[in-house]
């Protein structure tokens, strides 16, 4: 008892931590969706984003695989390309998040951009790029980006961070100063998206929530009221927050 006490008085008062988020003014309406598709939406908002002096890297993301069994993880990754293929980041094809795509492509992304109290949800499957884009990419990167991906055995237990920094001198050693980098087991992946939410936040709670899909469910129909049929193959409706 005492200790649970002096656990809760050497702490900050979690329950208590809230924000302010859009007032009702602000309120997010289909209306305001020029074109009926999330891709346009997507790029609406993320130009908003980068546009916002707080928000530090809009294309972080967060990136959620599950193994066969359906045990997830969840990591922060870059996004780096946007197309109406769907959303494309890099990573090293020996890490954790790579051998879980391989076993299970099904994924999920969400980019949270907290001054403007949006984020957006994204579920799909993920499959491997291309190794001329993912090349071509990888050469676009810092030298140093480059070699330190060559370097590091993504998400492989290493004995310390000096074994980190002797194969990076190892490299450089061997490449020298003008040494192309040659591309790792690393690459790119695309995300083909199947629904992508867009989440605005209401400081009354009432959050607003309005989902893009491309596949309906058994019985469900285009009403014109809760349903509706947007644009290049995309249905939306609006989800209770």
């Amino acid at each position: 008892m005492i200790l649970n006490i002096a656990r809760r008085m050497s702490t900050v008062d979690i329950a208590a931590l809230r924000i302010k988020y859009k007032e009702k003014k602000d309120i997010f309406h289909e209306s305001s969706i020029q074109v009926k598709e999330p891709f346009s939406l997507f790029r609406k908002w993320f130009d908003e984003a980068c546009n916002t002096s707080e928000i530090i890297e809009p294309n972080a993301m967060c990136l959620a695989t599950a193994t066969k069994d359906a045990i997830p993880s969840a990591r922060f990754v870059l996004l780096k390309d946007i197309t109406d293929q769907g959303f494309t980041f890099f990573t090293n094809y020996g890490s954790r998040k790579a051998a879980e795509i391989a076993e299970n492509p099904n994924v999920a992304l969400t980019f949270y951009w907290l001054p403007l109290r949006r984020s957006v949800r994204i579920e799909g499957s993920a499959e491997k790029i291309s190794r001329e884009e993912s090349e071509a990419y990888f050469h676009q990167r810092p030298r140093a980006s480059q070699i330190g991906a060559l370097a590091s055995p993504q998400s492989q237990a290493i004995p310390s961070r000096e074994y980190l920094d002797q194969k990076e001198q190892a490299i450089k050693d061997e490449l020298g100063p003008e040494g192309v980098v040659p591309l790792p087991n690393w690459g790119g992946y695309l995300v083909r998206p199947s629904t992508i939410e867009f989440w605005q936040g209401q400081t009354n709670r009432l959050h607003d929530r309005i989902r893009f899909r491309q596949k309906l469910k058994g019985g469900e129909t285009v009403d014109g009221e809760v349903l509706h049929q947007g644009e290049s193959g995309w249905f939306y409706d609006r989800l209770a927050p």
